[in-house]
């Protein structure tokens, strides 16, 4: 995030600069007004007015200035969230598939959108202030030490204790902090699981499982925050205390001046205000402590994120693939990071214009070779050919624009049926997109609309869409994992006809009673591990 606000040090240069020119402003208004007050003491009432006048006008610029400075911090901080979401949405694209199946969405989704407003606002809160404290500071000092270096001195001794105090509860506040948002993330996660599999929750009774877990996850989240909360609240009372004490201590040692007469009245006016002045930025470290440590415990998990390893990179020099559909796997072997192999030593040809179907058991590895495939996932041992080209030869948009995939769990988006089938190819024209649905036997009006998930729709209607997308691409290859596991055998059949009709690519299925009566290869994969 650091990067971030410096690649924006012009903003941040005019922004300091407004700063700097109110925080002046600022701290020569207690030297005017004790100035007001020493002509009042000795009787000069006929220029009390212009004093006053100017006094006000001092306070009104700064205002101004003060208000520029709060306009163009708002600008650098918005500017550098939407670069740090714009980098967050591009890593996610970038990440491996084992890390993302791996993990809970709802975890992911809080962490590219709640962890991500947090350090916004903790910047939008912070940044300014942070920085006209320090120059208030700096600018009460000089003018105490110039109206009496010995109050100075008195006023600067609460300063190491402030430091002191907000350190150690800032360090006890902060693993608080992390635990707060590691549960939002864990209770997101859960909603988010809960809403999606909503049907099956109800159906299967498990209602009250539900909210139990939902409401352990709560408390967790509850006694996260509340620990933290009340520590960082520790802060702005024990700084006030300091405050206060240290400024009833100038105020006795200022009268003591006075009746010495090595000070005005006007003089320690202005002092005990720079006094004040002086332990304000202080208080406000206190009240902003809380923000900082939510801001900085979300800024570690969104760079955590951002340290992710992520999938290997393109080559430099690709190699285009001829768009055959010549598919071959070469003593393929894979297993994930931390598991038993699940496929070992695979070969595999399937020739263009070739029909193939890949069946066995469940768990056997069938998604696991389309997967193999469409390089979601890299081979652990022997290599993947396509058209002879190695599959690390080439880009993966350039295989994927050959190589088109129906999944076992389809995706919809909000919208309508037109919409969705759109998705597959570039700027369709209308009549493609029909064409493509009719071909899938997508019988529904395209303007149809229909919800996140495909809501109101059957399992069998949204597999449908998924294939009429399919289509719509027009890929050498194209891959249907279970694609019509939740269609009927009628409207399957002519699924079938129509895309061979229409282009006789071949396919991977993985539905034993799917290949009756018709002539294609067929691959059998044993149980794996």
């Amino acid at each position: 995030m650091r990067g971030l606000l410096v690649a924006q040090w012009p903003l941040l240069a005019a922004s300091a600069l407004c700063g700097l020119v109110s925080v002046a402003l600022v701290v020569a208004g207690p030297l005017l007004l004790g100035a007001a007050t020493d002509l009042v003491v000795a009787g000069r009432l006929e220029r009390l007015a212009p004093a006053l006048g100017v006094t006000l006008a001092v306070y009104v610029v700064s205002g101004l200035f003060w208000t520029a400075q709060g306009r163009l911090t708002t600008l650098v901080v918005q500017r550098a969230a939407l670069r740090l979401r714009q980098d967050v949405e591009a890593k996610l694209v970038r990440l491996p598939m084992a890390y993302v199946d791996g993990r809970p969405r709802g975890e992911l989704l809080s962490r590219a959108t709640d962890d991500i407003e947090a350090i916004t606002l903790t910047l939008q809160q912070s940044v300014s202030q942070m920085v006209n404290s320090v120059l208030i500071v700096v600018g009460t000092l000089v003018m105490m030490v110039g109206i009496s270096p010995l109050l100075a001195l008195v006023a600067v001794v609460t300063v190491p204790v402030s430091v002191a105090v907000s350190a150690a509860v800032g360090r006890r506040a902060r693993p608080h902090f992390t635990r707060q948002g590691r549960a939002t993330g864990e209770l997101g996660a859960h909603v988010e699981e809960m809403y999606t599999g909503h049907a099956l929750v109800r159906a299967f009774g498990r209602q009250a499982e539900s909210a139990a877990v939902f409401h352990r996850r709560n408390q967790e989240l509850f006694e996260a925050g509340s620990r933290a909360q009340f520590v960082s609240g520790l802060i702005q009372p024990a700084l006030m205390f300091v405050a206060n004490l240290g400024y009833v201590v100038v105020a006795v040692a200022g009268g003591l001046r006075v009746a010495s007469g090595a000070l005005t009245i006007g003089e320690v006016q202005a002092f005990v205000q720079y006094a004040r002045t002086f332990s304000g930025p202080l208080s406000n470290v206190g009240s902003l402590s809380a923000l900082v440590q939510a801001g900085i415990a979300s800024s570690e998990r969104v760079a955590e994120l951002l340290a992710v390893p992520e999938e290997t990179p393109d080559p430099l020099h690709p190699v285009r693939p001829a768009a055959r559909g010549h598919v071959a796997f070469h003593d393929v072997s894979f297993r994930h990071a931390s598991g038993p192999p699940v496929i070992e030593h695979l070969s595999l040809e399937v020739r263009p214009g070739q029909r193939a179907a890949v069946v066995g058991p469940t768990g056997a590895g069938k998604t696991t070779l389309v997967n193999l495939l469409m390089r979601f996932h890299e081979v652990t041992g022997g290599r993947i050919t396509l058209d002879g080209v190695d599959l690390t030869a080439m880009t993966r948009a350039d295989l994927r624009s050959v190589v088109g995939m129906v999944p076992q769990d389809t995706w919809l988006f909000d919208g309508t049926i037109a919409d969705n089938i759109a998705y597959g190819a570039t700027r369709p024209t209308e009549e493609q997109v029909a064409r493509a649905a009719r071909l899938a036997c997508v019988d529904r009006p395209l303007d149809t609309v229909i919800g996140e998930d495909g809501g109101g729709l059957s399992a069998g209607e949204r597999q449908l869409i998924a294939i009429a997308r399919a289509f719509l691409a027009d890929p050498a290859v194209l891959v249907l994992d279970e694609a019509t596991s939740s269609v009927d055998t009628r409207t399957e059949a002519r699924v079938q006809s129509h895309e061979t009709a229409q282009r006789g690519p071949h396919l991977f299925r993985d539905r034993p009673q799917a290949l009756r009566d018709q002539r294609r290869r067929r691959g059998h994969l044993h149980d794996g591990p």
